[in-house]
């Protein structure tokens, strides 16, 4: 399973960061995408919107106004989930992702990696 994080960050103080590491030290294969480029527990932040191929779950850490620029990208890549993170909520995006029967949870992925519900 390949996790896509949206709102990548390098600062070890951000939930993305932390969600990276995370993901990493279960064996969860990452990518991912910020503001900046960087590096993150040997996983490269990208700027740019990159067809990857494979992804399972996207996991949000972007406002629903940026939110809105990645719907067309996010859809582009089939994943079979999308997560939105505290803070991330977006009920237009939401429909839209019910609509192209992508499966979505408000939920947070710190948390349901610590649970084993991930």
């Amino acid at each position: 399973m390949k996790t896509l994080v949206i709102g990548a960050s390098t600062n070890k103080e951000r939930y993305s960061y932390k969600a990276i590491h995370n993901l990493v030290d279960k064996s969860h294969q990452v990518v991912a995408i910020g503001a900046q480029k960087g590096i993150a527990f040997d996983v490269p932040i990208e700027t740019e919107r990159i067809a990857f191929q494979g992804i399972d779950t996207v996991t949000l850490y972007v406002n629903a106004k940026v939110q809105s620029e990645y719907y067309d990208y996010i859809l582009s890549l089939h994943p079979r989930r999308v997560i939105f993170n505290p803070g991330t909520e977006n009920p237009e995006f939401y429909a839209i992702l019910k609509e192209n029967k992508i499966s979505y949870e408000v939920a947070c992925t710190l948390v349901m990696l610590a649970t084993n519900q991930f």
